[in-house]
């Protein structure tokens, strides 16, 4: 891993709000990997809020989270204006809500404010495993962005912790447009997304964050902090 200590990563969640075991994983690899972090806890992002200091934004696990819509915003953000984006477990289907509401429009999410009441009836019952190792089966989209991070690779198996889901009619909707699902579990459950021409853009349910060390970081993890990286050297250049 290139080290990168002026490539910033806004850490978007609630600290410790569900006694999640990524976030201390995640707060003890990125400085090792030379990477400077910071929460951005969700009830303090606004509509006034100035995400571009950071060079690359992570919604990480933690659902429901304090403030939806502030987790919103920053994908947003993120989505808007190239700024590389990784969500995992809660943040991948954040960043289905996000799309389904600001750029679908969907008459479901019409109502989704900061709490997930709204859109209760489109929740399925979650399992959830409390082993930090439970790994799943996956299949991965063949020529996906995915895919490739994986290094051609079309069948995976990572750590899924809680397998909650949605209403599959409701995500098949929330899918018409940039964003494409690119990888199923065996139940064909979509557990991964991405947005194609988007220096990266990419959430998964399953939480790479919990097989990553320092000397051996996971390909997704991999991906987004060298994206940052660009970032940062793409920022840089344009100021000096």
């Amino acid at each position: 891993m290139r080290s990168a200590p002026h490539a910033k990563v806004a850490l978007v969640g609630d600290q410790y709000n569900h006694d999640e075991p990524a976030h201390p994983r995640i707060e003890a690899l990125l400085p090792e990997l030379g990477f400077h972090y910071e929460w951005v806890p969700t009830r303090g992002i606004t509509d006034d809020t100035d995400l571009s200091g950071w060079d690359a934004i992570w919604v990480v696990p933690g659902a429901p989270y304090h403030a939806q819509q502030g987790v919103h915003r920053a994908i947003r953000f993120a989505r808007e204006n190239g700024v590389p984006f990784l969500g995992t477990c809660g943040g991948f289907y954040s960043a289905v809500l996000e799309y389904a509401q600001n750029v679908l429009h969907m008459e479901e999410t019409a109502e989704l404010g900061d709490e997930l009441g709204p859109i209760e009836q489109l929740i399925l019952p979650p399992t959830c495993v409390q082993s930090a190792d439970h790994k799943v089966g996956l299949s991965v989209r063949e020529g996906s962005n995915l895919s490739a991070i994986y290094r051609g690779a079309t069948r995976v198996r990572e750590i899924l912790q809680c397998n909650y889901g949605m209403v599959q009619e409701f995500l098949d909707k929330a899918t018409q447009g940039d964003v494409r699902f690119s990888a199923w579990d065996d139940a064909a459950a979509p557990r991964a997304l991405e947005i194609s021409g988007h220096p990266f853009f990419t959430a998964c349910l399953y939480q790479p964050e919990l097989s990553s060390t320092p000397d051996s970081v996971h390909p997704i993890v991999q991906g987004f902090l060298d994206a940052a990286v660009a970032n940062a050297g793409r920022k840089t250049s344009v100021s000096a």
